[in-house]
């Protein structure tokens, strides 16, 4: 179903919305942003953790429109030529290339001055705590929060070392507190997967030639060689009672992210909770926006006739 505008009836509640971690899934978090917005609900402020801090920060900025039509332009090549490969460092992404173009999309922006509140959640190593990103550079907070151990290099923001907000907070609730809503809406990502009945068909595309590497200087180095292999393990499909490493990755960041949410959201419920089954795709198969928006869509669009249904 397309996304279009309408007037609502009357005026809806102001949400402070909360954006959760989960990779690629974390794309749901444009649709489910497009219904809340359509429903006529006035965004009071963003908390994201992680991709959720990614969607959530473009958002702030005004851009989410420009945003999702260039995700779901990406194909699979497209999205491993922005993969930076790095070795002997804490992480085999760099994530300066993928950071570089979506500034160039969005342009600089420092939190403070947004027209939407915004916080971007991350995690400091050394006191082992979340901490909430609310002033400078966008996407400096952006680049810490999606900062994966393991995948992405940690970031270092001031005298902090700083890694991924999924680690503490993949749903960070608490981090809306100080905004002024009427509700809290939050999205998680990482909920319980569907019944085989109700999945919806995985629409695949094939593999790129060379991995989207290009010239024979380049594909001669050693660098290039590594970064064709690792490539590779993103576009293979593994067998089924053999995950691949990229599937065990992922698999292993879904378990950890899933059993922290339903934590904090038993212990700090949302009044809306907007919930993407963690089975709709690995955390790196960025090359699937379209199916994650329209499945945000679909979720947010069920839960909030859900809640609107109670309150009348």
């Amino acid at each position: 179903m397309p996304y279009t505008e309408f007037i609502p009836e009357s005026p809806a509640p102001s949400v402070a919305l909360v954006l959760g971690a989960g990779g690629a899934r974390g794309l749901a978090h444009i649709g489910a942003i497009q219904v809340i917005v359509q429903r006529g609900y006035q965004v009071a402020g963003i908390a994201g953790s992680s991709m959720g801090a990614l969607v959530g920060g473009i958002y702030a900025a005004g851009k989410l429109a420009d945003y999702a039509a260039w995700a779901q332009a990406l194909e699979r090549s497209d999205v491993i030529r922005l993969l930076d490969f790095t070795f002997g460092s804490p992480g085999f992404i760099r994530g300066e290339r993928v950071i570089s173009a979506l500034r160039a999309l969005v342009g600089e922006h420092d939190i403070e001055k947004l027209p939407t509140p915004f916080v971007a959640v991350a995690t400091d190593l050394r006191s082992q705590r979340e901490i909430w990103l609310t002033r400078g550079s966008l996407f400096e907070a952006i680049r810490a929060s999606i900062a994966i151990p393991g995948v992405f290099t940690p970031h270092t923001i001031g005298s902090r070392e700083v890694v991924d907000g999924g680690l503490l907070a993949p749903v960070p609730i608490t981090a809306t507190r100080f905004f002024h809503a009427d509700i809290v809406v939050a999205v998680d990502v990482n909920s319980a997967p569907l019944p085989p009945a109700l999945r919806r068909p995985r629409v695949t595309q094939p593999a790129p030639v060379a991995a989207g590497l290009e010239g024979k200087a380049e594909h001669d180095s050693l660098r290039a060689r590594i970064e064709s292999f690792l490539a590779r393990m993103v576009e293979r499909k593994p067998a089924v009672d053999q995950p691949g490493l990229m599937e065990l990755l992922s698999r292993s960041l879904d378990t950890v992210h899933a059993r922290i949410s339903q934590m904090q959201l038993a212990l700090d419920p949302p009044d809306v909770l907007i919930q993407v089954p963690r089975d709709a795709c690995f955390f790196y198969e960025f090359w699937r926006a379209g199916e994650m928006i329209a499945l945000g869509r679909e979720a947010a669009a069920a839960a909030l006739d859900r809640y609107e249904a109670l309150a009348k």
